[in-house]
């Protein structure tokens, strides 16, 4: 296997592990240790992982795998869900997306959808990725937040974006988590990402939380907020049925798609 090929393994398995050992690699890549710590070693350089002693851990509380890693992660449950947040979109309505990959597999979505060709959308989003890729969409008026760039996720966060904000309405807002726990609420690594995320949250009408089964049950580092803020949580069929029934028990709508 070549280099970047196994690099991108390497990150991969972190994506799905969260910790990897240096005994697992070589056996795995049939590639020396002192080649494979040279890998872990030049991963930790770029801030992709953490080395550990005998290996690497996949983030610090305040860290995530860069977006283009995680893309191709339970793919099925994520498009399953962006279909069906998406249907929730009538012509002329004006829609928040956080950053996130299942956010922008709702904006996916909502480029295929034809029936808004009429009315048209206005979409506001803090995710330069999801701008891109509804920028050629004529029928969709993308607004984006500004303010400074996160490298690793793709979002604007900031003063700039909580200026733009505070000054519209968005009638749905779906918001991108990394954990949601029924005590501790909705959470992401990122404390600037959070509190973005709080905010569109409170300048919509409707507020919907999308996450894919796996991150329930799960509290990361920044708090976003509880179920007054996020009443309603789209959800994969695949989640476990012990976190939905903790979370409809604590307050939360949880919609299974798929």
């Amino acid at each position: 296997m070549k280099r970047a090929a196994r690099l991108n393994a390497i990150l991969d398995l972190l994506a799905a592990t969260g910790e990897v050992s240096v005994d697992e690699l070589v056996e795995r890549f049939d590639a020396s240790p002192a080649t494979t710590r040279r890998d872990l070693d030049s991963l930790a350089e770029q801030r992709l992982l953490t080395r550990t002693h005998g290996g690497a851990v996949a983030q610090t509380v305040a860290y995530e795998l860069p977006i283009r890693y995680k893309s191709h992660l339970r793919t099925q449950e994520k498009e399953s869900i962006a279909q069906a947040a998406a249907a929730l979109v009538a012509p002329g309505t004006v829609v928040g997306l956080s950053g996130g990959t299942t956010t922008t597999a709702i904006a996916a979505a909502l480029a295929a959808r034809d029936d808004l060709a009429a009315q048209g959308i206005t979409v506001v989003t803090n995710a330069v990725n999801i701008a891109a890729q509804l920028a050629t969409r004529p029928d969709i008026k993308v607004v984006v937040t500004g303010g400074v760039i996160h490298s690793r996720s793709y979002e604007l966060v900031g003063p700039f974006v909580e200026q733009l904000l505070r000054g519209v309405r968005l009638d749905i807002a779906f918001i991108g988590v990394n954990g949601l726990d029924a005590e501790g609420g909705a959470t992401t690594h990122d404390e600037r990402e959070a509190a973005v995320n709080r905010l569109m949250a409170e300048r919509a009408s409707r507020v919907v939380v999308v996450t894919d089964g796996s991150k329930l049950g799960i509290t990361a580092f920044a708090a976003v907020g509880g179920v007054d803020l996020f009443p309603t949580v789209f959800t994969d069929a695949g989640a476990d049925a012990e976190e939905v029934a903790t979370l409809r028990a604590a307050g939360y709508e949880v919609l299974l798609a798929g």
